[in-house]
């Protein structure tokens, strides 16, 4: 298999990335065959796989347009994949030049497709790391350079959670994050749920069985384990919904996000909570 020129040195293009096959749901060319390979067969499952990712990047352009309204202007993306048309940083130095971006990931083809987009920017960081271990996020140089951790921030992690298992421990990872923000500080989350899903749960464990084989698990939780990611938050309104269905934009509103009628676009959750 031949190395594209963007790969960087030293990763195994012969074994899937769950983030490179994101890239592809998304229309994206930073992938290899064997990522489309893993995506298609999901895809056999679940062909409304590419609206879901959709709807997931339209729920969190609202949500960071959201926050930076309420006065937050620090992010910190954990699992934040390769870039696409759309970020976090675009989103939010659009609403306020002060905005303040880290993107966190433990892909190296994400990371170095991050530091190739952003360069050497002041208001701008990139960070390779796991969000099952917080504190190498937390005390990363880059995330101090570019956050002041005493102000409130928006914690992002937006189609990241359902990659831990329940072995990974990830309800305390989360409450070690909690603990380092200020108060005021955001949650934004997006998780897989077999609920929503207009399929039956047998046909779409076809594609969580697609994930299990290439090692990366999907674990699809209902909405009540999803709500306890957000304990010493207070869960804004509209709630956990269907992502379409959290402060869906009017037809003209920005970049035309609008409550989109495909049945996939509602499976999974997302919320946005604010800790006190």
């Amino acid at each position: 298999m031949e190395r594209p020129a963007w790969a960087p040195p030293g990763i195994d293009i012969s074994v899937p990335s769950v983030s490179r096959i994101y890239d592809y749901y998304l229309g994206g060319s930073h992938n290899f065959e064997v990522d489309r390979q893993a995506a298609r067969r999901a895809m056999e499952f679940m062909p409304g796989l590419p609206k879901i990712m959709q709807a997931n990047r339209a729920f969190m352009r609202r949500a960071v347009r959201y926050a930076v309204g309420a006065g937050v202007t620090q992010f910190l993306d954990i699992g934040s994949g390769i870039p696409t048309f759309g970020n976090v940083h675009e989103i939010a130095q659009a609403a306020t030049p002060e905005a303040r971006v880290v993107y966190v990931d433990h892909d190296p083809v994400a990371v170095a497709h991050s530091q190739a987009v952003l360069g050497n920017t002041e208001r701008t960081g990139v960070v390779a790391a796991d969000l099952r271990k917080p504190q190498e996020i937390l005390t990363a140089p880059e995330v101090g350079r570019v956050l002041d951790l005493s102000r409130p921030v928006a914690l992002m992690l937006v189609a990241v959670l359902h990659f831990l298992e329940e072995a990974d421990d990830p309800y305390a990872a989360v409450a070690e994050l909690r603990e380092a923000l200020a108060p005021g500080s955001l949650l934004i989350v997006t998780h897989a749920s077999y609920q929503g899903i207009p399929l039956s749960e047998e046909v779409a464990s076809g594609t969580v069985g697609v994930y299990r084989d290439i090692r990366n698990p999907l674990v699809m939780r209902d909405a009540e384990q999803i709500g306890r990611f957000f304990e010493g938050f207070d869960l804004l309104e509209p709630g956990l919904v269907a992502m379409p269905n959290w402060r869906p934009d009017g037809p003209d509103g920005p970049e035309g996000d609008t409550t989109d009628e495909d049945p996939y676009a509602f499976s999974g959750f997302a919320g946005v909570g604010r800790k006190a």
